[in-house]
């Protein structure tokens, strides 16, 4: 606990007092907490390159292909048509409730960081045609992807714990629905929209610029939201699927392929430059050129380099906690304490959240630790499955790589981060702590 403590501080002292960048300042404290808990050296490096190669093998691709779609989206007016909807639906006053919602449904079904590239771009243009902060409404977006992340089958995450621990998913699923609405409420609606109203957002130049054309230049709803939410709809039906078909299906087969995030994101940018710009194949009518809609969404790609990189070094100094066994340590000497199973489940996917930062590896380590209890028959499995799924949402903070994906992403201060984003996963895990109580006290 002492070398967490002490490599935390020695990172905040490096960004803030030193004012050396995140990317540099989170790669010399990995090395640094690597020696200082004995790791050998070829080990140490084999460590960090694996954190950086595993965070951006799964995410460079989305995160970059999710970019593009985001800039085609603002830079044509999708974005804006289907913003100027939402709000005259749900009207100005309830635009958080418009934004979690969106958040609820997408999170269901694709992985956060798949399901956060989608709705920022929409996040951006709200926040722009309602005059909210864009601060509070991308919490309100990215508290229903967490919770279903972190709560939910078919989510890797849930889905592992709940194999683990022998748990019928389809039970944890309506159970983790119950759990999760009051935690969206909370983290998603009533705590950003009454305590995040005065926080700046300082988004990377060329990111994402909400534009507002003249209504008969603008595409149609339908196809907007068709078009935005294409990688929702193929990842859904492959794991719609999955649950359904034997594994030796073709049809799964192709069905998984294009629900692949990185390849469902691909099939929307095509999609999107097809049907939004003047091409000869279709839509001759449009103004915007493929050529300039692809220019544009190269600026965007450059203005998201220094994201990627600080995310990658995130990955890497997580990795090095992984790899050195603090968390397992840690969480060790917990297990023999004569608490409720499923305050103790909790309890430790919560140390091993702060320990190592991945919400998905403290959860899985968390349920091998605890596992003896359910195997034992004292507690249920799937409430065991929440409570430790609550655990591994809790304080996340710099080491954990979407701390970093939000800061850089809206461009916040340290402090700013700390006080949105951690604060709002620390809701989350507590909400749901207390929902899986109840659960247990009434079932």
């Amino acid at each position: 606990m002492l070398l967490l403590i002490l490599s935390i501080g020695f990172l905040l002292t490096l960004i803030l007092w030193v004012r050396l960048n995140a990317f540099l300042s989170l790669i010399i404290t990995a090395l640094c907490a690597g020696l200082a808990s004995g790791m050998p050296a070829a080990d140490l490096l084999k460590s960090i390159q694996n954190g950086i190669g595993s965070t951006l093998g799964g995410l460079v691709l989305v995160l970059a292909l999710g970019i593009v779609l985001g800039s085609i989206l603002a830079e044509t007016g999708a974005a804006q048509v289907i913003s100027e909807r939402l709000l005259r639906v749900f009207g100005p006053r309830r635009v958080h409730w418009a934004v979690a919602l969106t958040g609820f449904v997408v999170g269901v079904a694709m992985f956060y960081n798949a399901g956060f590239v989608v709705l920022a771009p929409l996040v951006f243009s709200v926040a722009a045609a309602s005059g909210q902060s864009l601060v509070s409404l991308a919490i309100s977006m990215a508290a229903p992807l967490s919770v279903t992340h972190g709560f939910l089958p078919p989510h890797p995450g849930a889905t592992n714990v709940a194999n683990l621990f022998g748990a019928d998913l389809g039970k944890t699923l309506l159970l983790g629905l119950i759990v999760a609405l009051p935690a969206v409420l909370a983290a998603g609606i009533f705590f950003p929209k009454y305590f995040l109203k005065n926080v700046v957002a300082n988004p990377p130049k060329g990111l994402f610029v909400p534009k507002n054309l003249p209504k008969d230049s603008l595409p149609s709803f339908v196809q907007s939201l068709v078009i935005a939410l294409l990688p929702v709809l193929l990842m859904a039906t492959s794991t719609v699927l999955e649950l359904n078909l034997p594994p030796e299906s073709n049809v799964l087969r192709w069905a998984k392929f294009w629900g692949d995030p990185g390849v469902a994101m691909l099939l929307a940018v095509l999609t999107g430059l097809l049907f939004f710009s003047n091409n000869p194949w279709f839509n001759s009518n449009k103004t915007m050129k493929t050529s300039q809609l692809l220019e544009k969404s190269n600026t965007a790609l450059g203005a998201a380099s220094t994201l990627l990189l600080v995310i990658a070094a995130g990955g890497a100094f997580k990795q090095v906690l992984v790899d050195s066994g603090l968390g397992k340590a840690l969480a060790s000497q917990f297990i023999e304490a004569s608490i409720s199973p499923l305050l103790l489940g909790w309890g430790i996917a919560t140390l091993l959240r702060i320990a190592l930062g991945s919400a998905t590896v403290a959860g899985t380590t968390a349920a091998g630790i605890v596992l003896p209890l359910v195997a034992n028959g004292g507690v249920s499995p799937e409430l065991m499955t929440l409570a430790v799924g609550a655990g591994s949402l809790m304080c996340s903070h710099v080491n954990d790589t979407g701390f970093w994906m939000f800061r850089e992403w809206f461009g916040l201060s340290l402090r700013d981060t700390f006080r949105s984003w951690t604060v709002m996963e620390t809701i989350v895990g507590l909400v749901g702590l207390a929902g899986v109580l109840l659960l247990d006290l009434l079932i």
